[in-house]
């Protein structure tokens, strides 16, 4: 699923540690799961507010939850608003989806000071190889042009968006044809989701902004 996606690209496949500032990452998997639901046509955004066209209870259980969360508080339509109150928890609920689905497993880091840590890391070879093919998959999809999902499209605009480029199209010779292809993938989207990528741009640029002054 595009969180899933978002989720082992935006770690180290050996720590499980994000490659980014934590709340870049929370946006981006934030942004990732209301893509969910775009994709499975329960939720619209339409000039920057999110609308439920489908009450229709979503198989996966965390974006049966999400909708439920949508449908709880009509009032609050703003994208934004909505990116950044699930970004608080969605590392945490993706990486528990990880979990059930057998892809990750918990590792508790003790702490002296403070609350301990939990990081969802891939601690066999298999999950290891699958958490490491995440960005391989999608630079060989951008660098050899191969016909692209629309999860696909959305998954390459949030890594724009959230600053994950580098650790995708990590080799600036090899990967420069994938790296031309990245920047025109968001023009083919469709507008809602095409929305959804510009606004985790801006929220993320916000956010890593406010943290530098």
């Amino acid at each position: 699923m595009l969180a899933d996606e978002f989720y082992l690209i935006a770690h180290e496949d050996r720590t499980g540690r994000t490659r980014l500032h934590p709340r870049a990452t929370g946006l981006g998997l934030a942004a990732s799961l209301i893509g969910e639901l775009i994709l499975t046509d329960r939720v619209r955004v339409f000039e920057g507010d999110l609308y439920v066209v489908s009450r229709e209870p979503p198989r996966d259980a965390l974006a049966h939850n999400v909708l439920d969360l949508l449908l709880a508080q009509p009032q609050h339509r703003e994208l934004r608003t909505w990116m950044t109150f699930l970004a608080q928890d969605a590392t945490v609920r993706v990486g528990e989806r990880l979990l059930r689905a057998g892809l990750l497993e918990p590792v508790t880091k003790r702490k002296l000071i403070g609350s301990d840590e939990t990081h969802y890391v891939p601690m066999n070879s298999v999950q290891r190889n699958a958490a490491a093919w995440a960005p391989v998959r999608l630079a060989n999809i951008l660098v050899h042009r191969h016909q692209m999902s629309i999860t696909d499209r959305v998954l390459a605009g949030l890594v724009v968006a959230t600053g994950l480029t580098r650790y995708v199209l990590w080799d600036v010779s090899s990967h420069r044809p994938g790296l031309n292809q990245l920047y025109g993938v968001v023009d083919t989207l469709p507008d809602d989701l095409r929305q959804l990528v510009e606004h985790t741009d801006s929220v993320v640029g916000s956010v890593l902004a406010a943290g530098r002054r």
